[in-house]
């Protein structure tokens, strides 16, 4: 058995998947995926409806499009809704439990693996899409790499945005117990993302698009180009193919 093997080993028994990433994570916790659907028919409802907004103007943006990888793609709650807006998707994610709900949910294709290394050759897909999942990843310039190897045109990213008012209260709740989500989560803000996207893309020719959103309900606006709002969507349009 290889090292990464060794690191990956799952235990069925007791549903843990030991050390991954060299830590515990909340998606191999069946008391915190069980609920994962429920969370966005209930108190995310809203939420979801303006990010889904959000990421189809950003990947609509390129015409040549037209099929993609979600990674990360949990129970399939964003991969089911890909073909709505015309894109036919795949899914994957590391997480047996997640995908355990989700092969009853969607009826494309799935794959139980590391988004650091996708079981896929060069240029699979049009384009990767990373939705409230990339703030997971120990490496993630390592991840981008790998994107935009499988996928020739580019990456979307929906992110849970550093800049809001409720990052104390995620603080907060993670400190007290009372969610799991984040005690592992790193966020992010359009400009550090970019960063890390010029760090890992600095020999290629790419463009940018980012709109956040995630903002009050009694907000004038629920989409706009400033970078505050629970949640931001980037896109990562490849030139150079």
């Amino acid at each position: 058995m290889s090292n990464i093997e060794k690191k990956q080993k799952f235990d069925v028994a007791t549903g843990e998947l030991r050390n991954w990433q060299g830590r515990k994570e909340w998606f191999f916790n069946r008391d915190d995926t069980d609920h994962y659907e429920m969370y966005y028919e209930g108190p995310y409802k809203r939420q979801e409806v303006w990010q889904k907004k959000t990421l189809e103007n950003l990947i609509k943006s390129d015409s040549r499009v037209k099929t993609l990888l979600e990674f990360g793609c949990g129970t399939t709650r964003f991969t089911r809704w890909w073909k709505e807006i015309g894109i036919e998707a795949t899914g994957g994610d590391i997480s047996p439990f997640m995908l355990g709900q989700g092969v009853h949910l969607f009826d494309g294709d799935l794959v139980l693996a590391d988004s650091h290394h996708m079981p896929f050759k060069d240029h699979s897909f049009d384009a990767l899409a990373f939705v409230t999942t990339f703030e997971y990843y120990k490496d993630p310039v390592k991840v981008i790499r790998e994107a935009v190897r499988v996928g020739k045109y580019g990456i979307v990213f929906g992110m849970m945005n550093r800049n809001t008012p409720k990052l104390v209260r995620r603080r907060v709740q993670q400190v007290f117990g009372r969610n799991n989500y984040y005690v592992t989560a790193h966020f992010y803000t359009p400009s550090s993302l970019k960063e890390l996207i010029d760090e890992a893309l600095f020999d290629r020719d790419y463009s940018i698009k980012w709109q956040a959103t995630g903002l009050p309900k009694w907000f004038p606006v629920q989409q706009w180009h400033q970078p505050y709002g629970d949640f931001f969507g980037l896109h990562v349009q490849l030139n150079d193919v």
